[in-house]
């Protein structure tokens, strides 16, 4: 193998490594996963996102940090394990290229149904198999087509959710023709603020987290950006704001407008349900078209993480040195063709698990980021230790505090939400992790380069 096909390219910039992280995070668990967190937990819902926005908030810093203070970084690997050793390292990538394998393999069936919607006499495989050749080609082309395809994806579906807020406002706040302000009783009313109790709250936490996922793909791109030192910490501040704001506002109008215990149960989304009362002809069109480019654009994402992970794994000799390929356009070919082959046998189990597939993986995959965001965390606790004596362009403001929270506040939860979480979702993630480590343990001698 070539040398110069070695090294991944440094082609995107801040506003591509933005909007992919707003695509990997605004998807199905907004869309999709939005009336299971409103089901749990009413109204309050606005508080635990709220909350995971901050803790968010606080891990993104520390990535952003470490990743300034370590520039020759190309994953999260190479970001924690000079500071926690090689398990955490190991496990921490291989739990992400889990994450987004399960993701993407789920997320091609969901697109397959929505697209089902228009071409009825279609099957569903036949449809899930052309969105994952779509997904695959994107990819496969160049770090900048892909880039530039994912930005206009997440520009679509962002430019659509400030319409909806836009709507719900007005629906809200303004009397007009037979519509009466609706104001916001529905906060209150119907078993209260808390109608499900702290228990809601904390069982809602692990679709918070799920939807929140996706934002720590700026991790993944360390090797193909432009001067990641200012162009981290500038996407981490941007991000992190558009994202509590396109997940606080629309569940916000969502819960205000609509009583919290009519959005589950109905076969429409609570997006589609709120087009409808602003009375736009077509609504159900509408929202199908931008769920579908949602989950298109988490797919893309997601291939995009899962195949980077996999392609430093064999930089590192963990795996065979044929995902380490790269090529003319110094694209990872084969570790993405993997990644892909994955998707299609996760295609057909999720076509077999029926319609419970999705709510299997949503409460898997939020454990998983769960667990990724402890490991980032505790990272950066310790890494001002190992590099005290380093300047850095870019630190966190009051540290340790924002850190400890972020990791008392992670740990809190996931206590709580093995006791809320359905022993079967529990069971199968805890299985899959101890198949990692015996894996580590059982290789685990690999060194790394």
């Amino acid at each position: 193998m070539e040398k110069n096909k070695q090294q991944l390219t440094r082609t995107m910039t801040s506003r591509h490594i933005t909007m992919m992280a707003l695509g990997g995070a605004i998807g199905a668990g907004l869309f999709k996963g939005s009336s299971a967190a409103i089901d749990m937990a009413g109204p309050s819902v606005l508080i635990a996102y709220l909350i995971g926005g901050i803790i968010l908030l606080f891990v993104m810093q520390g990535l952003a940090e470490m990743a300034v203070r370590n520039k020759e970084a190309r994953t999260f690997r190479d970001l924690v394990q000079s500071v926690l050793g090689k398990y955490p390292a190991y496990f921490l990538d291989w739990i992400y290229w889990k994450m987004w394998v399960l993701n993407i393999a789920a997320e091609s069936v969901v697109a397959a149904i929505f697209i089902q919607y228009w071409l009825p006499e279609y099957p569903i495989w036949i449809l899930a198999l052309s969105v994952s050749v779509l997904v695959t080609a994107i990819n496969l082309l160049s770090v900048k087509i892909f880039a530039e395809t994912e930005y206009w994806l997440a520009l679509i579906k962002i430019t659509v959710i400030i319409v909806f807020i836009i709507a719900g406002l007005i629906l809200l706040l303004v009397t007009f023709g037979n519509h009466s302000a609706v104001g916001f009783a529905n906060l209150t009313e119907h078993g209260g603020f808390f109608p499900n109790g702290s228990t809601g709250l904390i069982a809602a936490m692990l679709v918070v987290i799920y939807s929140y996922g996706g934002t720590e793909i700026i991790g993944i791109t360390l090797a193909e950006t432009k001067n990641p030192e200012k162009v981290v910490p500038k996407a981490v501040r941007s991000t992190l704001v558009r994202i509590v704001t396109f997940y606080l506002l629309p569940f916000f109008i969502i819960v205000s407008l609509i009583p919290w215990n009519e959005v589950n149960g109905v076969p429409e989304s609570p997006f589609v349900m709120v087009f409808k009362m602003v009375g736009i002809p077509g609504a159900d069109h509408i929202m199908n078209a931008v769920v579908l480019l949602a989950i298109i654009s988490s797919m893309n994402s997601g291939l995009y993480g899962s195949s980077r992970v996999l392609y430093t794994q064999a930089v590192d000799g963990r795996v065979p040195k044929i995902f380490a390929y790269l090529s003319k356009r110094k694209v990872p070919v084969y570790a993405i063709l993997m990644c892909t082959l994955a998707m299609y046998l996760g295609v057909i189990l999720s076509l077999y698990a029926g319609s419970k597939t999705f709510d299997f993986l949503m409460g898997s995959l939020g454990y998983t980021v769960l667990f990724i965001w402890l490991i980032i965390a505790i990272a950066h606790l310790k890494s001002r230790k190992k590099q005290a004596e380093h300047t850095s362009a870019y630190e966190v403001k009051w540290f340790p505090y924002t850190t400890w929270i972020a990791i008392l506040a992670l740990s809190a939860i996931l206590i709580g939400i093995i006791f809320t979480t359905s022993i079967i979702v529990t069971g199968i993630t805890l299985a899959i992790y101890l198949f990692i480590t015996l894996t580590y343990v059982l290789k685990g001698r690999y060194q790394v380069n």
